[in-house]
């Protein structure tokens, strides 16, 4: 059961965490909007897919944003706490770090959690579907671009032929054939005039002939038939997505990486696991690095705070690189860096904490007290 410094820490920590999330959140989105609408004046991307586009980034990234913003959360919270004497306080009332940790974990575990699952499920997904997005846009604008002028395009593994005399402003057509094989009948199709299209609720590419001739079968045979037409459209097919999978791990489910002796997957892996340890790693730092009180000069911690973050996440990206690179031990993994920081952080804090002053001046009344002694010897 809850105690009351339980809920009144867990409330100030989540009421700040909602606003700094909500806040980090709009600001990627609008970066991401600013990104996206990039690629559709480029042409890259179709303009009824930026809002799934965009969904899917934060999908994929948020992850990422969970432990920073968790971390800032805290601080903002104790410091807030630290300024109303509200630590002094506790401190008074015989409730110390180890309760404040407590509250702190209350919150911790559950952000832990869910950054475990967006790490390992959502985010790999997300990143696939990203993936699959780029891919078929960049394969339906590589397949429009081979139909040329004068040139054969085949698709349907040689099955369907088409053959384009004249393209004008990269749309209109003139003079189009198209011999269809499939489904072991033969059809030829012509017309005079066509169209390149692009159909924008399912983002397909088509080549539309219009006001053309059909024939069906072979001549002399008794189903051979032909006919007129006002509008035919041959879908351009793009190919199987999942021949076009990269080797861009970020995409792989957590189940394919596990037991893989690839440094690669295991670096990966490790990335995925580093989000949930992070939060942890961070919550430990965030009592230490909080002024007591407000009587104490808080720009020193305020700095080692920002300069914990800054090294925290930097790090991260330099230990795995060197991890995928060969340049650290198998044995040692790409997670040392959280171990080091906090080693770090708490060599510097830790001297200056109370539990050693209170040893240092045990340690000088008893010198006092042997220095007394001593003279009233001698007398």
């Amino acid at each position: 059961m809850l105690s009351i410094i339980d809920r009144y820490i867990l409330r100030e920590v989540v009421k700040v965490f909602i606003a700094v999330f909500g806040t980090v959140l709009l600001i990627v989105f609008g970066m991401l909007f600013l990104q996206t609408l990039e690629q559709v004046n480029a042409g890259a991307l179709n303009p009824d897919l930026v809002l799934r586009f965009m969904g899917l980034k934060v999908a994929r990234d948020v992850a990422a944003l969970l432990p920073p913003v968790f971390f800032i959360a805290v601080l903002a919270a104790l410091g807030r706490m630290a300024r109303d004497s509200e630590l002094i306080a506790l401190g008074a009332c015989g409730l110390g770090p180890a309760q404040t940790y407590r509250s702190l974990f209350l919150a911790a575990i559950p952000i832990a959690m869910l950054t475990s699952w967006l790490s390992f499920h959502l985010s790999p997904l997300a990143a696939g579907e990203i993936q699959q997005i780029r891919a078929r846009q960049k394969e339906q604008v590589q397949q429009i671009a081979t139909i040329k002028a004068g040139r054969f395009y085949q698709q349907a593994d040689g099955q369907i032929t088409v053959y384009v005399e004249e393209i004008q402003d990269n749309s209109s057509l003139r003079n189009i054939f198209i011999h269809d094989r499939r489904d072991g009948e033969m059809r030829l199709i012509l017309s005079d005039r066509g169209m390149l299209r692009n159909d924008k609720p399912s983002g397909e590419q088509f080549v539309t002939l219009l006001e053309g001739r059909r024939y069906d079968g072979m001549p002399g045979e008794p189903d051979y038939a032909l006919g007129e037409f006002e509008k035919y459209n041959l879908r351009v097919e793009p190919r199987e997505l999942e021949a076009m999978r990269t080797s861009k791990r970020a995409t792989y489910r957590t189940g394919e990486l596990v037991g893989s002796d690839d440094i690669k997957d295991k670096a990966e892996l490790q990335q995925r696991i580093s989000g949930p340890l992070a939060v942890l790693t961070l919550t430990i730092l965030s009592v230490p690095l909080t002024t007591k009180s407000p009587r104490q000069s808080g720009a020193w911690r305020l700095f080692l705070a920002f300069l914990t973050y800054f090294s925290f996440f930097n790090l991260q990206r330099v230990a795995t690189g060197w991890y995928e690179m060969g340049a650290t031990p198998p044995w040692l993994g790409s997670l040392w860096y959280q171990v080091l920081i906090l080693v770090l952080v708490l060599g510097v804090l830790v001297p200056d904490g109370a539990w050693l002053k209170r040893v240092r001046r045990s340690g000088g009344r008893g010198r006092t007290d042997r220095g007394d002694t001593g003279a009233a010897a001698s007398v």
